[in-house]
């Protein structure tokens, strides 16, 4: 096995790998305002650490500027920009929401992105690009507590304009799959409940993640990502992907839990601020008791979220290198699980 590409379709196969396949990502503030700079910086960063993945980190204004939000980079951590103007106000704006296409300005310049990456991307590196389901967008148009308000005293008006946002999601991935990509990286921020019943999420939110994807079933590299703590894990019979990703280590389930209960290929295992604050003895340790947990088969050591801006870099490489030192290579074990 000798490229990336082999080892993520032997490790979603569940098939033995040579090797752990690892893959971590991050935001790159102020080089994320034009698809050269974001292009440029996402090759280097891949050049740097050699991950089994490369998934492409826009800020998530890409998705909704096209509608008039502005956003700016303010040095948080994670790197991701804060909203300064939004432009959903009253229920009926949500009604009002015009139809994008994938030719709107910022949209063009994400898929022009992808191109530039993937002209510059080893052909056998899989390359997923990030999209935010409709109600993440819906919550960047209107703000998080108006977005709730609304949906509680206004749903029709809401609905409406999630199903405007679910065929613009849709269109963009169609034309994001012409530039190449293996998959998406579907981030979900509302499927936890601190926002929602399972049932509610079911009813007013789920449809239009279906309508959304539609494309992405020819697609063989998808990961969802379920941000937050007590998430509705159980969505994955309800949705299709290769791959989940979530805060593993702060929530529930375990590695060793969501292995036991679904056939899917898990990634996380590593924290985010253990990047940032821990000696990478610490990084090394997660790594190897990620690997125990889920035994080696089906998992791609990663963090639960994105890696801050500020993690040390020799942590970068501890987690990198840690795949390098798994006992798998050698077939020894790592541990007994019943």
């Amino acid at each position: 096995m000798t490229t990336h590409r082999e080892r993520i379709q032997a490790c979603l196969n569940g098939e033995k790998t040579d090797r752990t396949p690892v893959a971590l990502w991050r935001h790159f503030p102020v080089d994320d305002q034009h698809p050269e700079t974001l292009a440029a910086a996402t090759l280097h960063f891949q050049s740097e650490y050699d991950f089994d993945i490369v998934k492409v980190t826009p800020a998530s204004s890409f998705a909704v500027k096209d509608w008039g939000v502005e956003d700016q980079w303010l040095g948080d951590s994670e790197g991701s920009r804060k909203y300064s103007k939004r432009v959903i106000q009253k229920p009926q704006d949500w009604e009002k929401l015009p139809a994008l296409d994938p030719t709107s300005a910022h949209l063009a310049a994400q898929l022009e992105c992808l191109r530039l990456i993937r002209k510059g991307l080893s052909p056998d590196t899989p390359l997923i690009q990030t999209i935010f389901n409709p109600m993440s967008q819906a919550k960047n148009l209107a703000g998080n507590e108006m977005l709730l308000t609304h949906l509680r005293e206004h749903p029709e008006a809401v609905m409406k304009g999630l199903e405007t946002i679910a065929q613009g999601t849709k269109k963009f991935i169609e034309a994001a799959m012409d530039t190449g990509i293996d998959g998406i990286f579907y981030a979900v921020q509302h499927a936890q409940r601190e926002f929602f019943t399972l049932d509610e999420y079911k009813k007013m939110v789920l449809p239009y993640d279906q309508k959304a994807l539609q494309p992405t079933q020819d697609l063989w590299c998808n990961m969802l990502h379920l941000h937050g703590k007590d998430v509705f894990f159980s969505l994955l019979r309800l949705i299709n992907f290769q791959i989940v990703n979530w805060h593993d280590r702060e929530t529930y389930p375990s590695l060793a839990e969501a292995h036991d209960l679904f056939r899917i290929t898990l990634c996380g295992g590593l924290r985010q601020d253990s990047l940032v604050y821990e000696e990478s003895t610490q990084i090394k340790k997660d790594a190897a008791d990620a690997i125990d947990q889920t035994r080696g088969r089906r998992f791609i050591l990663g963090t639960g979220c994105v890696t801050h801006i500020t993690a040390a870099h020799g942590n970068l490489m501890a987690a990198r290198n840690s795949v390098d030192d798994s006992p798998l290579l050698s077939g020894e074990g790592l541990g007994v699980r019943s």
